[in-house]
């Protein structure tokens, strides 16, 4: 290994374990071990030094192979790219600081470290009942940081009412799950008590965020010229936020056109928006009946892939379906997946079907199930598990390269997957009409995504319109429209991501299929394989083959 090569192979080493000494959570999900008992620092003071040791690294990753002298491999350039443009995003955010305006920065490692736990129960039962019990009582010191950190001028009520959702669902998760993922009654004991001190502490500060949403004046709306620039310098596109947004446009009139013939195919009527309203009434008639169905068609994709070889199978993958997490469901209402841990040898991961949250009325849970029509979840078990989410990340888990399994991009890991949903429907898995036009309608609402994304952080569009917008010009119910809307105003440049990311992917695909490098499968595996990169490292990933450029 050539000098520079080696220099960067050990500075990467020590980010990433710096990395997960500042972040237990992510640690805990990614299967390093070490930091499984703690919660991390959150005061203010240790924002700051963060802030600090980032630039720090920016510079150091910067400067490997400027000189010209020992030039990296492709790979090589690769990785470092990839921490490049990760830092670059954080330094764009810093600013903007989410950790005094956004109380879910303080939630989530509370809640959603200890159900990695017991999630992916990598470590003995013992151990895991010794960590999360440790977790849970530094509850109150991370949410005592939160309270001392979050200033009314600057946090968003809606994003404090969000997370008052979140919050209150953790305070159950916490005094009543927790122990129950155990029989053993002295580890139950020692979860239940541990699990106490956690829901006291979320009691607490259930009642400081509804005093902070009835004061709290801040904007959620990062603004163009910063989400433009995380388009540009951390995404690699090379183009903002209303180039991105006219785009969007354009592939939501491309696919209504398409969804008007389909639907006069299949109904005698250009009327697609009728035709799939009568569509998501036929749909389980309870959650459990809906996770039941999704179960059946994973299984089947994953039967498919196997019959056509479209992809490489990992050996000893296999994926659950299985309700979201109680916590998880007042703030998400879509499905997503949780990843086995990267440096584990496990291939097991969990496909999570959005179950509506605790208390939702009867007509809600029936909007929710709408949303989940027997027509769309072949089209979201793709998405979620073959070859989607789940395939992609158990094939990046053979990936050699360690910095490509910590650092990711949504542009990446979401195109992705609504790549593989159109993959799948070339190849005749969506084998009747109906199923194939709410395949283009996951398709075309990831379209519209991209407008209200983009219109609601530009300052166009307000969360009533965009609520409107996709519950009109989506097939989404108002409530499950009006949850998306919450999630793409405290999460920007996300939701562009999935359309974004698939249209690269497609254009990719033709450049490496017409350059003659390998076969469909070839380009499958090894796009996939390559990690979950910004688009420009992955084509250059990808097509890192003699007699073509990167």
């Amino acid at each position: 290994m050539p000098g520079t090569a080696r220099n960067l192979a050990s500075l990467i080493d020590a980010f990433i374990a710096e990395e997960m000494e500042e972040n237990p959570a992510r640690a805990t999900q990614l299967g390093v071990d070490g930091h499984d008992d703690r919660l991390g620092d959150m005061a203010a003071e240790d924002f700051e030094r963060r802030a600090a040791n980032e630039d720090a690294w920016y510079e150091r990753f910067l400067a490997v192979g400027s000189d010209g002298d020992d030039a990296l491999p492709v790979e090589d350039s690769i990785d470092r790219d990839l921490v490049l443009s990760t830092l670059r995003g954080r330094q764009l955010m810093r600013d903007w600081m989410v950790w005094r305006r956004d109380p879910g920065v303080y939630l989530a490692p509370c809640l959603g470290s200890v159900f990695s736990l017991f999630l992916n129960r990598v470590h003995p039962e013992a151990d895991i009942v010794e960590y999360a019990s440790a977790r849970l009582r530094e509850v109150p010191r991370v949410l005592a940081a939160a309270r001392a950190n979050l200033d009314a001028s600057l946090a968003s009520r809606l994003l404090v009412e969000r997370a008052m959702g979140q919050c209150r669902a953790g305070i159950s998760y916490a005094r009543h799950l927790v122990p129950a993922e155990v029989a053993d009654p002295s580890a139950k004991a020692s979860l239940a008590a541990a699990g106490e001190v956690a829901a006291g502490a979320l009691e607490g500060f259930a009642a400081f965020l509804e005093e902070l949403a009835s004061t709290a004046s801040g904007e959620w709306a990062i603004g163009e010229k910063r989400y433009s620039a995380l388009l540009v310098e951390k995404e690699l596109l090379g183009y903002g936020a209303a180039e991105m947004r006219s785009r969007g446009q354009a592939a939501y009139d491309e696919l209504a056109t398409e969804m008007e013939e389909l639907a006069l195919r299949i109904d005698g009527t250009r009327d697609w928006r009728s035709l799939l309203d009568r569509l998501n009434h036929d749909h389980p008639s309870t959650p459990s009946e809906m996770r039941d169905e999704y179960a059946d068609w994973t299984e089947r994709a994953r039967r498919f892939l196997l019959d056509t070889g479209l992809v490489t199978m990992p050996e000893g993958e296999a994926c659950r379906v299985e309700p979201s997490p109680p916590f998880q469901r007042p703030v998400l209402a879509v499905a997503s997946y949780s990843a086995p841990p990267a440096f584990k040898p496990t291939l097991r991961g969990t496909f999570f079907v959005p179950f509506p949250p605790d208390g939702a009325s009867a007509d809600d849970v029936q909007k929710r199930l709408e949303t989940n029509s027997r027509w769309s979840i072949p089209t979201i078990a793709v998405h979620e598990a073959y070859p989607g989410h789940h395939w992609h990340l158990v094939t990046v888990h053979g990936c050699s390269r360690p910095v490509r399994k910590v650092f990711s991009t949504s542009y990446f890991t979401e195109g992705w997957a609504l790549y593989a949903e159109r993959l799948m429907r070339e190849h005749g898995f969506f084998d009747d009409p109906r199923y194939e036009l709410c395949h283009l309608d996951a398709r075309l609402f990831r379209a519209a995504r991209i407008v209200v994304d983009t219109s609601l952080h530009m300052g166009e569009m307000t969360v009533d319109d965009a609520v409107t917008f996709m519950s009109t010009r989506a097939s989404l119910s108002e409530p499950t429209a009006r949850a998306e809307v919450g999630r793409y105003c405290s999460w920007p440049t996300q939701a562009s991501s999935y359309l974004t990311g698939a249209l690269e992917i497609e254009r990719i695909r033709s450049r490496f299929l017409s350059s003659g490098l390998g076969s469909l499968r070839d380009f499958n595996d090894r796009l996939a394989g390559s990690g979950m990169l910004p688009i420009e490292l992955a084509e250059r990933a990808v097509m890192a083959r003699p007699g073509i450029a990167g």
